[in-house]
């Protein structure tokens, strides 16, 4: 008889599962664990909804592996310890779990693997970070020749299926997965490997599938134009590869005409993450600094009233004032509007990019670690690849250009419900005529503007180019 042990962690599926494939593969019997860290679930940086949707996922995947003959094992505390207590329990002889990118995993798994027979995975992402460095040996620090490398890179090989079943030893015993926090009906995802596929097939499957209208809708806030698939990718319940093969497959299916083109700009959208995470695995300290260096000094507003206003989406800005509202309610921002309250907040209000940055981890659902670090430094132009330090988005633009007919705002801001079209990025104009007949007192019911956008985008140069050294 042989044990192994899956250690679950950021791959909570069955099917594509290349630390669970590796176990089935080298023992007779199979224990499926997920560990909960007090280190990871009582930090400051993990919010309430994606603690609810990590334990609704366990939740999912125990009813999956019940159905396959086995169960999910529960237990708490150190993972090295429990990890060991659990061999000298059933004479494990191996631990599988897949590789992971962030300093903390890192840090953690050779620690474990000091003391416990730890086999570590491809699976976060298609490839692993250290296989794709440039012709010298260094790593890429530029997004586009990165992804050329990728795209070059080996096949990626069949997303491989779920077992039909799984033997699991038995008498093993756990804890019941917690009940609280639970997830709100605020949010929009239902937890699970289940839901995350029939999001991935409703996507990309078929001739008329929304991946081809992808580079056209992407950035329309008031449209459903994304997958919606990054709480799924966040905690593996669809991996990486089962992504890119949908993608890729797409993309095949209509290329005449520049039909496949919306699959193509996904696969990059994809390619961006394995960057961001690429980035993180092989430049760490970009977790607690800027990755340019000559933009370390910068001398930060740091304004906490300001900061308060922005967080809680009370900026007189209707569409980052409606971002920030979306977020707060359903744990998930669009992308494009990520981009305009990060830029709001560094740019305009001169807030260091890390508060921004931990914020969006206390209250996203989908919040990683490696793609919110490159999204903030990358807006903020502190990053690797960053946009420039002067690009500073308006506004009142993006909002026009993005939201045309504020249907996004009115979704998440109720009271500029009644605002005319032509004032609804600009309420503050509207004329006393119009304001009374709508439930907008700018200054009592939403608030003026907290900074003048033009006057705020010439201080950020000014103290950007004072910054760099």
């Amino acid at each position: 008889m042989s044990v192994a042990i899956w250690w679950i962690r950021r791959d909570l599926r069955l099917n594509d599962n290349q630390a669970l494939d590796a176990a089935f593969k080298a023992a007779n019997f199979i224990i499926p664990i997920f560990i909960l860290d007090p280190k990871l679930i009582k930090s400051a940086w993990v919010g309430e909804k994606r603690l609810a949707f990590l334990y609704s996922g366990l939740r999912a995947l125990d009813k999956d592996l019940r159905a396959r003959g086995a169960s999910l094992l529960i237990r708490h505390g150190d993972p090295e310890v429990v990890l060991g207590q659990l061999i000298h329990e059933t004479g494990a002889e191996k631990v599988f779990a897949e590789a992971d990118v962030s300093p903390f995993a890192n840090t953690r798994d050779q620690r474990v693997a000091q003391s416990v027979p730890l086999t570590l995975t491809p699976g976060l992402t298609a490839y692993l970070p250290e296989s794709l460095l440039k012709s010298d040996g260094n790593p890429y620090t530029i997004f586009t020749p990165f992804s050329k490398n990728w795209l070059s890179h080996p096949d990626l090989g069949n997303p491989t299926t779920a077992p039909e079943h799984i033997s699991m030893l038995a008498g093993v015993q756990g804890e019941d997965i917690p009940d609280q926090p639970r997830l709100p009906d605020s949010v929009p995802f239902v937890a699970g490997e289940r839901e995350g596929l029939r999001r991935l097939d409703i996507f990309t499957g078929g001739l008329i599938a929304p991946v081809y209208h992808y580079a056209s809708n992407r950035d329309r806030m008031d449209l459903e134009g994304t997958s919606g698939l990054s709480p799924y990718l966040r905690f593996g319940m669809v991996s990486m590869r089962q992504a890119i093969m949908a993608a890729r497959d797409a993309e095949a299916r209509l290329p005449i005409n520049g039909s496949g083109r919306g699959a193509e700009i996904w696969l990059i959208e994809l390619i961006w993450r394995e960057f961001y995470a690429y980035i993180l695995k092989l430049f760490p300290s970009v977790r607690s600094q800027s990755f340019r260096s000559a933009l370390r000094q910068i001398a930060w507003r740091n304004d906490r009233e300001e900061f308060a206003a922005w967080a809680e989406g009370s900026t007189g800005y209707p569409i980052v004032d409606a971002a920030m509202r979306q977020m707060n309610q359903t744990g998930w921002m669009h992308n494009r509007a990520r981009m305009i309250v990060a830029s709001f907040l560094t740019k305009d209000l001169l807030v260091d990019w890390r508060w921004g940055e931990r914020y969006f981890m206390q209250h996203l659902i989908d919040g990683d670690v490696a793609s919110n670090n490159g999204g903030w430094q990358w807006t903020a132009g502190t990053g690797t690849d960053a946009a420039p330090y002067f690009r500073v988005f308006n506004p009142v633009l993006q909002g026009m250009k993005f939201d045309p007919m504020g249907i996004y705002i009115r979704r998440n801001v109720p009271e500029l419900v009644d605002v005319p079209n032509e004032f609804i990025h600009e309420p503050w104009k509207m004329p006393d005529s119009i304001l009374k007949q709508t439930a907008c007192l700018i200054g009592k019911k939403y608030p003026a503007p907290i900074v003048d956008h033009r006057m705020a985008r010439e201080r950020a140069l000014h103290i950007y180019k004072s910054g760099e050294r």
